[in-house]
């Protein structure tokens, strides 16, 4: 094996446990990228995902600054190199990929690369990626490639293990995709029934208020106090529906970012104080964050709708590697024990799926008159 900084069985087996933590494609292709150039001591490393279009769905790279990155420009295509690994399926170790016949050059801003290790990422039959390394981090021989037949060896373990975790993370979001499909429609029909039902009751009530105007003005005050009422309840429904549905600007804002302003927007629109604060925190794995936003969420929902609290906390706190995430409330509170019903209907089951399925961990702390606290913690990445 390569004599990198970190050769050896337990370096080896250090990257493999970072490609299993992640369940986000991205993320996976991050870490393989990031542990392949370490394992053999590369200045570059970089890996596509192969598109139907003559181009990669997605390329990550490491080794590469971000102006660097953005200097050289857009994605490469599928040619060259990087096409003959994808289309003949074999190892390609160069002493100077530049005097390779198939070398097509590159963009102005693009790093200098001698020796050269790739191979194409397989599963089963199927190309799904190709991963390489290029500049050695060694004295060479003359003439020679840096990169030797142990770390072509070593590469070739390491491709084996980031096709399952690739694929495995694709599975993922895929079934990812289903669950928010099936969530979207749920909502869809909870919203169709809940808001129907208030403007049916709406119209009526307005109805019976005209008809009342002229002969009995103070039954008619009382039909209008019941036509406010019921439109408070339909804005309501419809402003924890949009909540939900809202997708998060995770991406571009981050998590802590994403909390502060909905806890903002929802200490505006809500009599109870809602209060938000953060410490310590560091940016999670895509799907942690997704999970810790969405029974944030929740919990705010149940505080406001359920509770009848008055204050409302919600904190975001780094702990270890990871995170925890807590809303407190002094509300009504239940008794988790008892209640298996309300449990469903406060969206605990929910909840807990969401942690256990990014490897985090829920905890419920609530007794009736003593306010409720959801405790949500992840590894993270």
């Amino acid at each position: 094996m390569s004599q990198g900084p970190r050769s050896g069985l337990a370096a080896v087996s250090s990257a493999l446990l970072a490609m299993s933590r992640h369940l986000e494609v991205r993320d996976v292709l991050k870490t393989i990228v990031a542990s392949a150039r370490e394992l053999l001591d590369a200045q570059y490393a970089a890996l596509g995902v192969p598109d139907d279009h003559g181009g990669f769905a997605q390329f990550v790279v490491d080794g590469v600054t971000d102006a660097q990155w953005k200097a050289i420009g857009p994605l490469p295509r599928q040619h060259g190199i990087l096409a003959a690994m994808l289309r003949e399926a074999k190892v390609e170790r160069l002493a100077d990929v530049r005097t390779d016949p198939r070398f097509e050059g590159w963009p102005s801003a693009h790093p200098e690369m001698s020796d050269f290790l790739g191979l194409p990422i397989r599963d089963g039959d199927e190309v799904i990626g190709a991963l390489f390394l290029a500049n050695k981090n060694c004295q060479k021989p003359q003439g020679g490639c840096g990169f030797t037949a142990e770390d072509e060896e070593l590469l070739s373990i390491l491709a084996q293990h980031a096709a399952i975790a690739l694929t495995n993370a694709r599975l993922y979001e895929r079934s990812r995709e289903l669950t928010i499909a099936e969530e979207r429609s749920r909502l869809a029909h909870e919203l169709h029934d809940a808001v129907s039902q208030k403007l049916f009751s709406l119209r009526l009530t307005a109805q019976a208020a005209a008809a009342l105007v002229d002969r009995d003005p103070s039954r008619a005050k009382g039909e209008l106090q019941q036509v406010a009422a019921l439109a408070a309840e339909a804005t309501e429904e419809l402003r924890a529906a949009v909540v939900e549905l809202r997708p998060a600007a995770l991406d571009e804002d981050g998590l802590v970012a994403t909390l502060r302003t909905q806890v903002q927007v929802l200490d505006r629109a809500h009599t109870a104080r809602v209060t938000f604060a953060a410490s310590g925190f560091r940016a999670l794995p895509a799907a942690q964050e997704e999970a810790l936003l969405r029974v944030a969420q929740e919990a705010l929902h149940n505080a406001l709708r359920h509770s009848g609290a008055e204050h409302v906390d919600v904190t975001v706190n780094r702990r270890g590697c990871g995170a925890v995430l807590r809303v407190a409330d002094d509300g009504s509170g239940f008794d988790p024990h008892l209640t298996r019903s309300a449990g469903r209907h406060l969206g605990l089951v929910s909840m807990r799926d969401r942690a256990s399925g990014v490897g985090g961990t829920l905890t419920v702390e609530s007794a009736p008159g003593k306010g409720t606290t959801i405790e949500m913690e992840v590894p993270g990445g």
